[in-house]
């Protein structure tokens, strides 16, 4: 399930290991995606991650799909070593009722002409409602630990329990806690809190409650944030900035924002090197500056440089910090 950075956004979930039959099935993270009971009109995204681990270029030519309730394309066509994309799915649960399962025909024509099947499938229902649709925590400044809530109503069914609220990332920290009980309906109140560790991005992840009801044993609650990029105070002393995770052998890139009561110029950045390379965006004299941190990890384990901005200020002519990021195989 994955990271999508190429598109500055972010996925805190994993899946596991592709059984892959073909050269382009092996592309993928995973070829099948179950969003399990839904309440009906509920839209469903999920992005199949891609990555092009050969030395070779790749195209994808087409996407299509078997049914009108879904739509899907990829967010880049064009891959060339080392770099990644998704297949963005869009699955409209007010499209059909029940379970239904649409095929995804991923045709790539570069190196060679091959064929991918994705599945994407989802049980509508009109006896659950979730209210808001979906848990949307807006933008977050990094190192916060934000909460937000909504509820789960399960109608014309007074056993329905939940009995386990499970996030598909450890940054995600669900609980779950019955709001009313009687004949007609079953209301919980789901809070989720974040990690203040979080990495900054955006970020699409799920969570999944496990239910007693045999109709809809696992209900699925879609959870979006956006981390604003970190920020480094104008100041002398060296302070530690988290990048996040990222996959060695893999590049991509960060942003680290520099803020100064005044505006100021970078004169020079030291400290960086092959596997972790900075560079300003502009040379004008500015209260904020960007600066654009591309990660080029060799191996696994922990990548961490000091950097040191030289400025033009005259009382703090020097910003310094530590740049850390989490290498991944």
């Amino acid at each position: 399930m994955l990271r999508y950075t190429i598109i500055a956004s972010l996925l805190l979930a994993w899946a596991g290991p592709v059984r892959a039959s073909t050269w382009a099935e092996g592309l993928f993270d995973e070829l099948s995606r179950d969003f399990g009971a839904v309440p009906r009109g509920q839209m469903l995204v999920h992005p199949f991650r891609l990555a092009n681990n050969s030395k070779t270029p790749i195209h994808i030519s087409n996407v299509r799909v078997s049914c009108g309730c879904t739509q899907a394309r990829a967010l880049q066509q064009d891959l060339g070593p080392g770099k990644e994309t998704v297949i963005l799915a869009q699955m409209d649960s007010r499209r059909f009722m029940g379970t239904k399962a649409v095929t995804i025909y991923v045709q790539f024509d570069q190196p060679r002409f091959e064929e991918v099947r994705l599945l994407v499938q989802a049980n509508s229902r009109d006896d659950v409602l979730f209210a808001p649709d979906t848990l949307n925590f807006g933008k977050i400044k990094t190192g916060t630990s934000p909460s937000a809530q909504m509820t789960v109503t399960f109608l014309g069914n007074m056993q329905t329990q939940i009995v386990e609220a499970k996030s598909d990332s450890n940054y995600i920290q669900p609980k779950v806690q019955q709001l009313q009980r009687d004949a007609n309906e079953v209301t919980y109140q789901i809070t989720t809190s974040l990690r203040s560790d979080i990495p900054e991005g955006k970020w699409f992840t799920d969570i999944w409650l496990t239910t007693n009801n045999a109709g809809m044993p696992r209900l699925r609650v879609p959870l979006t944030v956006e981390v604003e990029a970190v920020s480094a105070a104008i100041k002398s002393t060296a302070q530690n900035i988290v990048l996040g995770p990222v996959k060695a052998g893999v590049e991509s890139d960060r942003k680290v924002i520099l803020k100064g009561v005044t505006p100021f110029r970078i004169m020079n950045i030291q400290g960086a090197d092959k596997e972790m390379s900075v560079r300003q965006t502009s040379n004008d004299a500015k209260a904020v500056h960007v600066l654009s941190v591309t990660l080029r990890p060799n191996a696994p384990g922990q990548l961490t440089r000091t950097i040191r901005v030289q400025t033009d200020l005259q009382a703090t002519r020097d910003i310094e910090f530590n740049a850390q990021a989490q290498v991944v195989p």
